[in-house]
């Protein structure tokens, strides 16, 4: 049995080369270290999970008691961020290496792993008009005319109300994003670094949620340049030539 995330924080965006030469953009990460604060199993509570908590300095006037309580039955120092994820259940014919209360977990767990999946939470943006929520073209920009407004959201006289869904102005950004299938650039086991290509939801210094792709994309084939097969020249090749 494995976790199969961990907790992070966004440290920032830099870029990276590869092999041929190709520049990617990547975000750094700081996934972890965590530790597992509490072991939920499926006799006591329904399902099988992990909570995990981000190590990091906390005073512990800054902890209620309940918490407190709470860590202490585990023995583990208090944590800043405490989510949940799942655990993994060995193959068949693998050994079961089981997880259990105190347990640290470290960015070796994305090792063998391509893609993985983060959830984040977006900048948050205030109140904002329909001009920068939605994208709206807005009205002319003569004079005499109010620019920056939605226009009519409907009739009057039938439906006589608003349909629900209308894209008016309100609260912007700090909602809960997930972005899948970000592709594992590198990884720096000492000082706990992930780098993913793509960007990542949050401000700097901003806690994510890293898990394994649960849907990672099928590797792409034969788009080796020069050396790429035609598959219709291929089928007429195989075809039996006429005498």
């Amino acid at each position: 049995m494995s976790v199969s995330g961990i907790l992070g924080k966004k440290i920032g965006m830099t870029q990276l080369f590869d092999d041929k030469g190709e520049v990617h953009p990547v975000t750094v990460l700081k996934a972890g270290p965590c530790v597992i604060t509490q072991l939920k199993t499926l006799a006591k509570d329904g399902y099988d999970a992990a909570q995990i908590g981000y190590v990091d300095f906390v005073k512990a006037s800054k902890v209620n008691k309940a918490m407190t309580g709470h860590f202490a039955k585990s023995n583990v120092p208090p944590v800043r961020v405490v989510k949940e994820v799942s655990v993994e259940t060995p193959a068949a014919g693998e050994e079961s290496n089981g997880v259990k209360a105190g347990d640290r977990i470290l960015v070796d767990i994305f090792s063998d792993e391509k893609f993985v999946d983060i959830i984040g939470t977006s900048k948050g943006r205030g109140f904002a008009g329909v001009i920068r929520r939605h994208a709206f073209g807005g009205g002319p920009k003569s004079h005499g005319h109010m620019f920056q407004v939605q226009g009519s959201i409907g009739a009057s006289s039938f439906p006589s109300r608003v349909f629900p869904g209308q894209r008016m102005p309100g609260h912007m950004g700090h909602d809960q994003v997930t972005v899948r299938n970000l592709r594992i650039r590198g990884i720096d086991l000492d000082e706990n670094l992930l780098m993913v290509e793509g960007a990542v939801p949050g401000p700097r210094d901003g806690y994510v949620l890293i898990s394994k792709a649960k849907a990672p994309p099928r590797e792409r084939r034969g788009f080796a340049g020069a050396t790429t097969l035609d598959p219709l020249k291929a089928s007429k090749k195989a075809s039996p030539k006429k005498k």
